[in-house]
């Protein structure tokens, strides 16, 4: 009896140990299954194209999007909605004011606020389902949540339905972008006091808007408020309007928008926003000290910059340096201090663009699927949407004199553009600095009609080191106004035919 019981406790035991034995070596596998070649926490511009290429490079990807929309602030509510409604704005305007000259009349124009709105919410709904259809169509997997870090390699989700999950990953890239920067004791509303957000769904034309900010986002909100009707007066505390842009084309480009009555308060600081009333007083000083002044208004736009949003996911948690304003630095690899985390886009130093964190998403996946990425930081086009455009990419005029390089500068005038006289849009110029002894191309200014679209030229010729007389001796077509881009570039090198 004593040997049967013991020889039963030995089996059982053995059972015992052989079943937590295939329980551990389940939950191994299962653990393995469930974790992640890449996850991506952010489903914006650079880590919605950094997860599809990841997985078009056989890399098993998750993306963590807390939104439940894919396409982050661009898609939703920055540069989509925004170029919606600079196109409908911009009609609006043409029908106004320019279509008699072309032999068009109407008895009457109006506007439809809330079709344009709806033409606005229409593209952006496509298109953050298109997105949506290519993580299907890729094999991405989604999860829609917030995402915080447990750990360099676990993701702890909240997600939208109420629950929570825990995604694992070997490398994790963080491509959570930028958030609205306010203003000290200012509290944005989104009715009275609104983001560049709420400045895309106002229920009703404001008629007197006040923009806190001289920047690309300002100037092109209040630019689709002003050819609405509003009267826009933007206050900025610098000396200038889009400080990073070339000083000639700034201020060719500030007697245009003033021209289309928007009204313009540099060096002015904003001491405090009054909402106690049915409208907005604003306090105004001199940002070198002085008497101050009262502006008022019935909607108040703060469009003073945006901040990397890094603040809460938990980074500190896995040792994830920042810097003082919140970015993540990492190397040329996109790596950050912590092995196996990486980030991308606006969370990281350089150009807040949309474009520049798409390219980090492109170059990251591909180093973490060990190829060799890349992204040319002075390279970046930069382009403010309003009527007209104004694109550059390369240095100012300003920065290649600092730098104390011999240049030589080419100019063309729209004017003389052939394709802009016939269609009576002829406002402003194109100017391409190069260097002196080489004529290699530094830096390309343009503002026009669709100077977003005509930029690409100089880039791809700045990409592979073309000299003006490179653009010059392309043959362009006629009549098209990348002819004023040609001109330009002979007057560089040489002179132009056509001035």
């Amino acid at each position: 009896m004593a040997m049967a019981s013991i020889a039963k406790r030995n089996i059982t035991a053995l059972v015992s140990r052989y079943s937590i034995s295939l329980n551990a070596l389940s939950r191994t596998f299962a653990s393995s299954a469930d974790e992640n070649d890449v996850v991506v926490i952010g489903g914006g511009p650079g880590g919605y194209v950094a997860a599809i290429k990841a997985a078009q490079l056989g890399l098993k990807t998750t993306c963590i999007e807390k939104r439940g929309a894919l396409g982050g602030t661009c898609l939703n509510v920055g540069c989509i909605p925004s170029k919606a409604l600079l196109q409908s704005s911009h009609m609006y305007h043409e029908a106004k004011h320019t279509f008699a000259n072309h032999g068009v009349k109407f008895s009457a124009v109006e506007v439809d606020l809330p079709a344009m709105m709806a033409q606005k919410d229409k593209a952006v709904s496509g298109l953050t389902k298109g997105v949506e259809g290519l993580f299907k169509k890729n094999k991405v997997n989604y999860v829609k949540g917030y995402g915080k870090f447990i750990s360099p390699t676990e993701i702890s989700v909240d997600t939208i339905e109420g629950g929570t999950t825990v995604v694992k990953g070997k490398n994790i890239i963080i491509a959570t972008g930028s958030d609205i920067k306010s203003l000290p004791g200012v509290a944005i509303d989104e009715k009275r006091i609104v983001s560049s957000t709420g400045a895309l769904s106002l229920s009703e034309i404001p008629k007197k808007l006040v923009v806190i900010g001289g920047g690309y986002i300002g100037l092109e909100m209040g630019s689709v408020w002003a050819r609405l009707g509003s009267e826009v007066t933007v206050v900025e505390f610098a000396p200038d309007i889009v400080p990073t842009m070339d000083g000639e084309v700034r201020k060719q480009f500030k007697r245009t928008l003033e021209k289309q009555k928007m009204k313009f308060m540099l060096t002015t600081k904003v001491v405090s926003v009054d909402t106690s009333s049915d409208g907005v007083k604003l306090t105004l000083e001199p940002a070198a000290g002085g008497d101050q002044s009262i502006l008022e208004a019935d909607v108040v736009l703060i469009s003073a910059g945006r901040t990397p949003f890094t603040s809460e996911l938990g980074l500190d948690k896995i040792g994830v340096e920042t810097d003082k304003m919140g970015r993540i630095p990492v190397n040329e690899r996109f790596a950050t201090n912590v092995p196996g985390v990486y980030a991308i886009g606006d969370v990281i130093p350089g150009p807040m663009l949309a474009h520049k964190a798409e390219e980090d998403g492109v170059a990251c996946a591909e180093f973490l699927a060990g190829k060799v990425g890349h992204v040319d930081y002075d390279l970046v086009p930069g382009v403010v949407y309003t009527h007209p455009e104004v694109a550059s990419v390369g240095k100012t005029e300003e920065q290649v004199k600092a730098s104390g390089i011999k240049y030589v500068v080419g100019k063309f005038p729209m004017l003389a553009n052939s394709r802009a006289k016939t269609i009576d849009d002829a406002e402003g110029l194109v100017k391409i600095i190069a260097e002196k002894e080489t004529d290699k191309v530094l830096g390309v200014h343009i503002m026009a009609p669709n100077a977003g679209e005509l930029i690409h030229e100089a880039v791809l010729a700045m990409q592979y080191g073309a000299s003006s007389e490179d653009i010059a001796r392309t043959c362009h077509a006629h009549p098209t106004m990348a002819e004023a881009l040609k001109e330009a570039a002979m007057a560089t090198y040489d002179k132009a035919i056509h001035i």
